[in-house]
Parts: structure tokens; C-alpha cells; sequence
């Protein structure tokens, strides 16, 4: 693959405006995640409001990172880990505080599964509680009960003029110390000094040893400018103002037509050659499946030909010592189904509708057993895969036939 990361920011983006990701979009970033190409999402979000796109989208199958708070935090998905954050110097807290009452905000931030405010009856932070399932505490004497160190703060009001006259003056006052800026007419948001997506995603990817041309980043509000303009690709929704499409490098449908599957399938699936095929990325990110439980290995692969191998041993022998023919049939449609996954179109995907094999000899536990699958029919509406079976000396134990239908997203 040309690009090996996709950013996505989540509101906007890859949410359409009933905040559910599209059947297309969901299918597209799935398989594009089987090519080899890792997954962040970028947000505003609290962490835990991102846990459930994070798991939908299979970031943890597929070593994806889950960036929150604008930058505060990045966790790996795999295993939750945390590789990077800035947080708000606890100090400040009782100086925030002080600013909301004095205007009558609201103040809030994020405790795990929790919002913690002080006006738990506002339409507003009733609805960031309900966006990313979480619970509200009230809390009076807000910095008093901040007995941990927080990534964000928000202040809220319908008073924008009043918000925009906090903004311009906390962005004087508090320069090099925190950065301040309003995602909503009515949020004003208060994080770490210099946190912002751009300068988060450059330290993941400094830490992971991912180059600027291996980015692709998707975004439609002011926050993504700068991680627009980092990436080799950046590409704005449709949705996205005037000023946020300056800054890209390429204008998608928005975020209620599938843009960003749209942009996708151009830049990752359209031409997806078998030089570009990560096969050892494949394989390590198969750990968890039947394919990885079975030990089964990429070692070749094109277009009209697959090839794995798979080791007879206690995870797919019988009572006596020989391959079961179950184990097979697995490797056989494993084989098959990656690929017609290559050659289909990028608004197709594909699904297994039938397998049959004619088992013709044995194979022995210590054995490695190769498979090898060729297409004989690639229609527009199936595709038929010959796939042998031998073993490490060339006897052919197995020849299976699958059938995989090819349907088109909708």
C-alpha cells in the first residue's frame, strides 16, 4: 500500500448526522484494515466515549489507535494501553472554576465513564453525556471534588458573546500555559499547552516510526486544519466549511454520502497491486482468528493466485495423527476468500457461499501442508477458486472448490 495509516476524525466524518457509521463506510474500513492499513481515530471525545466506535470498526483486531480529547490522550486499542497524553496542570482547576461562576457557566470534565460538572441539568452536558454513553456526577464545589488530573475542561453557555470574550482573553492570559478554543457555539474547551491533533499525531507517529507520506487524515472542522496539512493526503468532507477545504489536499462527498468510504476506495482499494500486498502484516494481525488458531500463513499472493501454508499438529489433527479434513476446508476458503477479496472492486465486498473438497490422501502430524488456490471464474456476481492442497513432498491431499459471491455496498 502506498499509505499505511488512515486518521479519522469522528463528528462530522465518519459519523453521519444520526452519529452512526454507514453499512459502505463500515465495510470499507474493514477491508482496507485486511490490506494492512492501521486505523486512528481523532477526536474531541472523551477516551470512553470512543470505545465502542473503536471496537465496531475492529481497531483492536488490527493495531489501531484511539486519539481523544483533541490530542490529550492516544491509547493503543489492542490492549488499551496508553502512549501519550497531556493533561491539565491540576493547579488551574480552582482558576477555571472561578472564571465559570463569575460568568455563569458551566464547568465539566471527564472521570472514566463519568462527567463530572457542576450544572448537571444543562441540555447541553446532558447531551455530551448521552453522545458518548456516559454518567453524570454532580458535583457543586467542582475543583474541591477534582481529586485527579484531568485532559480537558469545558466551560458552557449560550452566551457565545460572553464565550468568545473568555476565548480572546484566555488566549492572552494563558499562552504557553493552556490552549483554549470553542468546538461548539456553546463549549469552550481548556486542554494542556500546545495538545492539538497535528502535534499529538506527531508524536505517535515519531513513536511508532511512521513517515508523513504514510498518512492519510479525513476531517471537516477547524481542529483538523493542522492535521490536514500534516498528512501526505488530507481530505476534507463535503460538510466541511470553506476555510477547512482551503486546507486540503482533496474535497470528499460529506459525511451524510459516504465520503469517507468514497475517498477510501480511490486511494487505498482502487489499484492495490500484489507488490503492495503486507502479507507479514497479515499474518501477525490474524493471531486471534480462526486463520491464527490454526496457524495458518500467507506466502503468496496476485491476482488470480493464492497461496498458505498450514502445520498439522494438535490444533487441526485427528485421534490418530492425520489432518482433519474440517482444517481443510478452513484453509481452502481462507485462500479463496483473500483472494477474491484483492480482485474485487472497491464498492464490492465478498462473501462465501459454498465449499466442497474431494480429500484424496493424508497428511501427517509434523507436516506442513501448502495450499494453493487459483480462480477459474471471475463473474460479476461470483467468483469460483480451485484450491489444492499438498504436502511438504508434493502429494495432494485435497482439492476443494469455493464460491464466493460478490455483492455491491449500498
Amino acid at each position: 500500500m502506498k499509505y499505511k495509516m488512515l486518521v479519522l476524525d469522528v463528528d462530522g466524518t465518519l459519523l453521519n448526522d444520526n452519529k452512526e457509521v454507514s453499512k459502505r463506510t463500515l465495510a470499507t474500513l474493514r477491508k482496507v484494515q485486511q490490506m494492512g492499513v492501521r486505523i486512528m481515530l481523532a477526536s474531541g471525545r472523551p477516551t470512553y466515549g470512543l470505545l465502542g466506535l473503536a471496537k465496531m470498526l475492529e481497531l483492536d483486531t488490527y493495531n489501531g489507535y484511539v486519539m481523544a480529547y483533541n490530542g490529550g490522550q492516544v491509547i493503543r486499542a489492542a490492549d488499551g494501553e496508553v502512549i501519550f497524553e497531556r493533561r491539565i496542570n491540576p493547579e488551574l482547576i480552582p482558576y477555571l472554576e472561578k472564571k465559570a461562576d463569575k460568568n455563569g457557566f458551566g464547568i465539566l470534565t471527564y472521570n472514566e465513564d463519568c462527567i463530572v460538572t457542576n450544572m448537571p441539568d444543562n441540555p447541553h452536558i446532558k447531551a455530551e453525556a448521552e453522545l458518548n454513553g456516559m454518567k453524570i456526577v454532580y458535583e457543586e464545589h467542582f475543583s474541591i471534588a477534582i481529586d485527579f488530573i484531568p485532559c480537558k475542561c469545558m466551560l458552557v453557555s449560550d452566551d457565545e458573546e460572553a464565550l468568545v470574550g473568555l476565548e480572546n482573553h484566555w488566549k492572552r492570559r494563558l499562552d504557553g500555559v493552556l490552549d483554549v478554543f470553542r468546538s461548539e457555539p456553546f463549549f469552550l474547551e481548556v486542554v494542556g499547552c500546545r495538545v492539538n491533533k497535528a502535534n499529538t499525531l506527531a508524536a505517535v507517529m515519531e513513536m511508532e516510526g511512521i513517515k508523513t507520506d504514510d498518512i492519510v487524515v479525513f476531517g471537516d472542522g477547524v481542529a483538523d486544519v493542522t492535521m490536514l496539512q500534516l498528512a501526505s493526503l488530507g481530505i476534507a468532507m463535503g460538510n466541511a466549511p470553506g476555510s477547512v477545504k482551503r486546507c486540503a489536499d482533496y474535497i470528499t462527498l460529506s459525511n451524510n454520502e459516504d465520503g469517507v468510504a468514497v475517498a477510501v476506495e480511490k486511494a487505498f482499494l482502487a489499484e492495490v497491486r500484489p507488490s503492495e500486498i503486507p502479507l507479514d502484516e497479515l499474518n501477525a494481525q490474524s493471531k486471534s482468528t480462526l486463520m491464527g488458531n490454526l496457524g495458518i500463513q500467507y506466502t503468496y499472493a496476485s491476482h488470480d493466485r493464492v497461496e498458505a501454508t498450514m502445520p498439522v499438529d494438535h490444533r487441526n489433527r485427528q485421534p490418530f495423527g492425520i489432518l482433519h479434513g474440517g482444517a481443510t476446508l478452513a484453509l481452502a476458503e481462507t485462500v479463496a476468500g483473500f483472494g477474491s477479496m484483492i480482485i474485487c472492486n472497491p464498492d464490492e465486498y465478498v462473501v462465501g457461499m459454498q465449499v466442497s473438497g474431494n480429500h484424496i490422501s493424508s497428511a501427517h502430524e509434523g507436516d506442513t501442508v501448502r495450499a494453493v488456490g487459483t480462480i477459474v471464474h471471475k463473474g460479476r456476481s461470483s467468483h469460483v477458486w480451485n484450491v489444492d492442497v499438498f504436502t511438504s513432498t508434493g502429494k495432494l491431499v485435497s482439492s476443494v472448490r469455493v464460491v464466493n459471491s460478490v455483492m455491491k455496498r449500498k
